[in-house]
């Protein structure tokens, strides 16, 4: 990839204090009052399932009214918009899906949750590919959804392809918010990438967004309530991070890449996994 001419970039991610419902006209006027207090910024992300809440029922049909809606703020705005996800029913399935929509309104991707928070996300079905979009002049980005960071492949495959950003919507309201701060963390380290962790606050998450950058450094960590998050991406940085290590330390993707070994459990694809079909099926803990 042609080393872009722009290497900085601005982006707000939005911790929002919702409850479920709909709450489309709010994500508007916030990621509108974006655009008017910070000129500076070109893109906004928002935590998962922000506009409705967890509930099956709301499910939108593909291309449907809230993504139509989200094009038109990203269109009025002039920013990239990346607004958590909604869930989407195509035909007998619903996937959980985050549009990416560029500052002309354009839909330039979807990414299907590859990893739903089974067995909890229930009727919920499972994307089949990870995702990267390139940001003119600026770089590529991956975009991946809560639980699937929890999968270290996800991150891992989006690197590969280049992704120096790595967007990461969530809603999580459990007592492990704690290990997906470290999680967060350690994706960014180990791929030497910045790597921004929103989630949602009010009664659909418990907050505590994060921001880290490529040495798995926190750039900022957020509280429980709603918060606008303001930084700026240094992609030169990234470059320089990939090239030398993090102040001169580990050059981990160069190591990966020229490793000798091959790992078992990712041969000929699903390699028989005997210690892993052990563990039982995946169903609901039990008294």
């Amino acid at each position: 990839m042609q080393t872009p001419a722009r290497r900085t970039f601005g982006i707000v991610a939005l911790q929002l204090a919702y409850g479920p419902g709909d709450n489309l006209i709010a994500i508007g006027a916030e990621v509108t009052a974006v655009r008017r207090r910070l000129p500076w910024v070109g893109m906004v992300l928002i935590g998962e399932l922000c506009a409705f809440g967890p509930d099956l029922a709301l499910a939108q049909d593909p291309g449907g009214a809230a993504e139509q809606y989200f094009r038109r703020i990203a269109r009025e705005t002039g920013l990239w918009l990346v607004p958590g996800s909604i869930y989407e029913r195509h035909g007998e399935q619903v996937f959980n899906v985050s549009p990416i929509i560029d500052p002309r309104g354009e839909v330039v991707g979807h990414h299907r949750k590859l990893f739903p928070w089974r067995p909890y996300e229930r009727g919920v079905s499972a994307g089949t590919a990870v995702t990267v979009f390139d940001v003119p002049d600026v770089g590529r980005f991956g975009l991946s959804n809560c639980y699937d960071m929890w999968f270290p492949e996800t991150t891992r495959s989006m690197v590969a392809q280049g992704a120096e950003v790595i967007l990461h919507p969530g809603m999580t309201t459990t007592i492990d918010r704690d290990v997906e701060i470290s999680i967060s963390r350690a994706n960014a380290a180990i791929n030497q990438c910045y790597f921004v962790d929103v989630n949602v606050a009010g009664s659909l998450g418990n907050g505590r967004s994060v921001v880290c950058g490529p040495g798995g450094e926190i750039i900022h960590q957020a509280g429980s309530g709603r918060e606008v998050i303001a930084f700026e991406v240094d992609l030169a940085l990234v470059e320089r991070v990939r090239h030398r290590g993090w102040h001169g330390l580990g050059q981990s993707l160069k190591s990966f890449r020229d490793r000798d070994v091959e790992f078992p459990v990712y041969a000929h694809g699903r390699a028989p996994t005997p210690y892993l079909e052990s563990l039982g099926p995946l169903t609901l803990p039990a008294i």
